[in-house]
């Protein structure tokens, strides 16, 4: 089941509550920002329809979630409407949770969560991410998680595609090009065949109004929220939809609004390139250990002639055989130089014909990216996948509807960033899905939030945070310079993140400037500046599980 596939993750994560002390970074901030003028109480926004009482008015019917979870951890489920243009019309359903401040004298609000995807649940969210809380954070929020509109418990869709038209990663080749095409349209057909008069409103400007939704039904004047990886482009789009309603939003790991969506699937190409050069200089300081090379080029040289060597002949590792196109997809890896290297010694002695390697893990999955993304979703296999598509391709009118502009793309894209830059550029299903029904959300709103970012971030890497940050006006950065994983604040309880990020949460006062931190020895050391540095890395940090279905990364 997904809550204990979840939980087990976070505890793998490790993901336990933060005891680093607030007041050492309470220095660093700047007065409160003044008080919003009130808004109307839910009104619409402007030309759109107003939202029927029997939506604001609805009274959750709140109950324990499972027998095996703590009775304060509760569930509800309320109606949204499909098409908030007709509000009349079909509705969903949608499911959220609740865990309450356990200190009413001190409740500033409710918080609302969300762990990414597009396609991820945030139902189980607020046990979990209350368990990591600091004291002085948790008691201040009712907790609120969700799943967004078509996942898991939330009137949830399914295009009804197999386990091989869910496989994302796909490395352009001239033959294979043809099956790519074909591949991306029976995606799109299976999606619209399926379940085409719900998939056009599964964007993120209806899962932001639902968000609204949900603050009306609480009967909240305001918002705060969490929102990682996608989560971040969630959360920033309500504070341009709904800039009165947005108060403490901390938006962690940064999806660039700029690049929604083909670009930033594309930036994980871009960004990978000196992800690899960082680990070539990593594995060289280690060649006694690892025998990769002395020098960033030799670690180099052998990674691509190992590389070639498994094109010509696949290497053959527990069973399994690993091409040439298995092992670049690993890209993400090389964001954790003490990972991905065992796995390259392990392929290398494999194909040389020697014994041994890791035995604990499937080498292919290891090498898509690990147990973080690609699990399947509830009730169907398929559900964040398609929920995925229906997101990336209904937000945006970007995507090319030319297959050979895919082709000359990924030609390109091969030979500038050799890791993954076909991969990359390849044909998506967003090539024949149904046109958009909105246009996508600019971000024209000064919005007062904090953005996260590890530097060494492999799903939303750092020039996408550097450009969510960019893309809010009046944001302030909090990034971790060295850091490593994929999500930054609470992933880990020594990340020096954790203070600052922590303290605005507590008090809603913005940092007075960016502030860039580094880890050392497990003790946050603030600065001002938001440079995005080098640094020598540390000890990978945990991740959280964000729990996105098929290729859902974000």
């Amino acid at each position: 089941m997904r809550k204990k596939r979840l939980a087990s993750l976070l505890a793998a994560a490790g993901l336990l509550a933060s005891s680093v002390s607030l007041t050492a970074a309470a220095q660093a901030f700047a007065a409160p920002v003044a008080d919003e003028a009130p808004a109307a109480d839910n009104a619409p926004l402007s030309g759109e329809a107003p939202l029927a009482d029997t939506y604001l008015r609805q009274q959750p019917a709140w109950h324990r979630c499972s027998p095996d979870q703590p009775a304060s951890y509760e569930c509800a489920t309320i109606k949204v409407p499909l098409d908030y243009q007709r509000p009349r019309g079909k509705t969903l359903d949608l499911a959220m949770s609740r865990v309450r401040s356990e200190n009413p004298a001190k409740r500033h609000g409710v918080m609302l969560l969300n762990p990414g995807g597009p396609g991820g649940s945030g139902l189980d969210l607020p046990l979990y991410i209350g368990e990591s809380m600091p004291k002085e954070v948790r008691e201040q929020y009712d907790l609120i998680g969700f799943d967004p509109r078509g996942v898991g418990a939330s009137s949830p869709v399914t295009c009804g595609l197999t386990d091989t038209e869910q496989e994302f990663d796909r490395a352009y080749r001239p033959e294979t090009f043809p099956s790519d095409v074909a591949w991306a349209r029976t995606v799109a057909d299976k999606c619209r065949e399926k379940a085409g008069s719900v998939l056009p409103y599964l964007t993120t400007r209806n899962t932001a109004r639902d968000m609204d939704t949900i603050r009306a039904v609480l009967g909240e004047r305001k918002i705060s929220y969490l929102g990682y990886s996608y989560g971040t482009y969630l959360g920033a789009v309500y504070t341009q939809m709904f800039p009165n309603r947005t108060d403490r939003f901390v938006l962690d790991s940064g999806v660039d609004p700029d690049r929604i969506w083909r670009g930033m699937i594309q930036v994980w190409a871009t960004e990978a390139e000196p992800a690899f050069a960082r680990w070539t200089r990593w594995a060289a300081e280690r060649a006694g250990e690892y025998h990769l090379g002395d020098s960033p080029a030799s670690v180099s040289g052998t990674f691509w002639q190992l590389v070639a060597r498994a094109d010509r002949d696949p290497i053959v590792f527990q069973g399994q055989k690993i091409n040439g196109d298995d092992i670049r997809r690993a890209r993400g890896m090389f964001f954790y130089p003490a990972q991905i290297t065992p796995l390259v010694v392990a392929l290398k002695d494999a194909a040389d014909g020697k014994p041994g390697g890791p035995t604990a893990f499937d080498m292919k999955k290891a090498l898509a990216g690990g147990s973080g993304n690609g699990a399947a979703a509830e009730p169907a296999s398929d559900n964040g996948t398609a929920v995925f598509w229906s997101v990336v391709c209904g937000d945006t009118a970007d995507w090319p509807r030319d297959p050979e502009r895919y082709r000359r793309d990924a030609v390109r894209d091969k030979a500038a960033y050799p890791l993954y830059g076909d991969f990359a550029s390849n044909i998506k299903p967003c090539a024949f899905w149904q046109r958009p029904l909105e246009a996508a959300t600019p971000m024209r709103t000064r919005a007062a939030v904090v953005t996260v970012q590890n530097e060494w971030d492999s799903q939303t890497p750092l020039a996408s945070g550097l450009g969510m940050h960019r893309a809010l006006k009046g944001s302030r950065m909090v990034l971790a310079l060295g850091g490593e994983g994929h999500g930054a604040y609470l992933a880990d309880p020594s990340s020096c993140v954790n203070a600052p990020v922590s303290e605005y949460l507590v008090t809603g006062r913005l940092p007075a400037q960016d502030l860039t931190c580094r880890a050392t020895g497990g003790r946050a050391e603030l600065g001002a500046g938001s440079g995005s540095g080098s640094g020598t890395g540390s000890a990978p940090a945990g991740r959280l599980p964000f729990p996105s279905g098929g290729p859902g990364r974000f």
